[in-house]
């Protein structure tokens, strides 16, 4: 039993402008498959505007509206359908999933660009890496003292063809058209025993960063939509009178950028499995989600413990999902992004790119950047760690300019 591979992820676009997309995934059941299909959304900078989810154990029916987060986002939907058909489960075993016959990681390439520095080209080279598919692991960006720039980006290709010198070319041929004059020059090679770099943050600067808990400032601050302007809110509620066989998960909040994924990834990583589910959001900028669903085990989950320890993580996930801080290290300017990693091991998707949008628009030039991980006692981070240039307009020193640089990073995360 199965179906065709055409049939499995189905594509139907949108007839006019605003009009949502609505991608179909129809294909035996694999464990956290909801979260990987999010992320793959999210990564080809898609909006979920709603979903539903019907999945028995066996067998998977999942269908996505979805709309560009941004109208100048250029949607390779050829692209997207087969990133979106390489996790799902292969339809020719019916019922059942192969793990012998998952495909191995990606391969970690080094891309070596050395240019003129100047407004912006951090996320220029971004964006022409998300266009093509190539996903950031690890960046290591340095700035010379006569105002040139040494950028080595840690790659993996969502088309898994960086092997071939064509797609190396291509590649360089694409940052070289985009970068003109400023690129010096390009180089691509194989990254040997690639490994996270380790973050060395101070430990009082992680504390704060990391921190499990919001105070009220912070809530106030950080957690409120431009439109709204009022206390961001979420409410998780679980229930377990409705279904013999289901915990019914009811949830209540404002819309950000990527929230689906991280219920999804926060019930992946809690031994939470979703058998129906339904996605949906109102005219005032809230999001109504309504999720049956079981342990790992089968069962239903009845522990209070239990209960409580996955309602809070709920809770700070669409309260505070991405952290943002700007602090002093020794005489520069450094701002902070951190993001939880999915037990598997993947970061969440854009978040370079996000960054270096909000500060290009900003006008704020970037000193130096890297990527790096952080380990705390129950999970691990990526850590995004840029030197921030003085400029006139955002004095860094003024703590309002400060605020106001954080603001902006933050929004453009959330998608507000």
């Amino acid at each position: 039993m199965g179906v065709a591979s055409e049939d499995v992820v189905v594509v139907k676009l949108g007839k006019g402008d605003g009009e949502p997309s609505v991608i179909t995934v129809n294909c035996p059941d694999q464990t956290g498959l909801s979260c990987d299909l999010c992320r793959i959304i999210l990564e080809f900078g898609l909006s979920i505007t709603r979903a539903d989810i019907s999945r028995d154990g066996q067998w998977c029916y999942l269908v996505f509206w979805v709309v560009p987060y941004f109208a100048s986002i250029n949607i390779q939907w050829t692209s997207l359908k087969d990133r979106l058909l390489s996790v799902c489960p292969s339809c020719s075993i019916a019922f059942y999933f192969d793990l012998a016959n998952q495909p191995t990681a990606s391969q970690v390439y080094l891309l070596k660009l050395f240019s003129v520095d100047r407004k912006g080209l951090l996320h220029d080279v971004t964006h022409v890496l998300c266009e093509l598919e190539l996903l950031l692991h690890r960046v290591k960006v340095s700035t010379t003292p006569d105002g040139r720039v040494m950028d080595l980006f840690f790659i993996t290709d969502g088309m898994e063809l960086l092997h071939s010198k064509k797609r190396q070319d291509e590649t360089c041929e694409r940052l070289n058209s985009v970068l003109g004059e400023s690129c010096i020059s390009c180089e691509i090679q194989l990254a040997e025993d690639f490994q996270h770099g380790v973050s060395s943050l101070p430990p009082a600067v992680a504390e704060e960063l990391f921190s499990s808990e919001l105070s009220d400032i912070e809530v106030c601050s950080q957690a409120l939509s431009p439109d709204m302007k009022k206390l961001k809110k979420a409410n998780v509620n679980i229930d377990n009178s409705l279904s013999p066989a289901h915990t019914l998960l009811q949830i209540h909040c404002v819309d950000q950028k990527g929230l689906l994924y991280d219920i999804v990834r926060t019930l992946k990583d809690s031994n939470s499995q979703i058998a129906y589910g339904r996605f949906l959001s109102d005219q005032k900028g809230y999001r109504e989600v309504d999720l049956f669903i079981q342990q790992t085990d089968g069962k239903k989950v009845v522990d209070p413990e239990k209960q409580e320890a996955l309602c809070s993580r709920l809770k700070l996930e669409m309260l505070h999902p991405l952290r943002v801080m700007i602090v002093n290290r020794g005489p520069d300017t450094e701002l902070l992004v951190a993001n939880p990693v999915e037990l598997s091991g993947k970061g969440r998707p854009r978040v370079f790119y996000d960054v270096t949008l909000a500060l290009k628009v900003l006008g704020i030039c970037i000193f130096s950047a890297e990527i790096c991980r952080h380990t705390t006692s129950d999970r691990q981070w990526e850590v995004y760690r840029f030197l921030l240039d003085e400029t006139r307009r955002f004095p860094l020193a003024n703590s309002r300019a400060r605020s106001q640089i954080v603001d902006r990073v933050r929004r453009t995360l959330m998608g507000w």
